[in-house]
């Protein structure tokens, strides 16, 4: 690839050519090009729901599930039968 970068930009037929001397695809030349002149995207931190729960709420959450009676049940396994206990 980095052989067929090196020509110059103006060489149309030549990067069809020197692709397929080399048996790459001349899509994924481009494609690959194309990415390298892209600037890398931002990263933006997901804003946080507003049902989310606090943090002492998750840690008791998690606490229970972690229980020795529950560590083999799913999420709403434990849910349910917490709601037949009336919890």
């Amino acid at each position: 690839m980095d052989a067929v970068a090196a020509l110059p930009p103006d060489a149309g037929l030549l990067i069809g050519a020197a692709c397929a001397a080399l048996g790459l695809s001349r899509a994924s030349f481009h494609r690959r090009s194309a990415a390298a002149r892209r600037p890398p995207a931002s990263i933006r931190a997901r804003p946080r729901p507003a049902r989310a729960l606090a943090a002492d709420e998750r840690q008791a959450v998690l606490d229970v599930l972690r229980e020795p009676r529950f560590v083999d049940q799913a999420p709403a396994e434990v849910y349910a039968e917490l709601l037949d206990q009336g919890l």
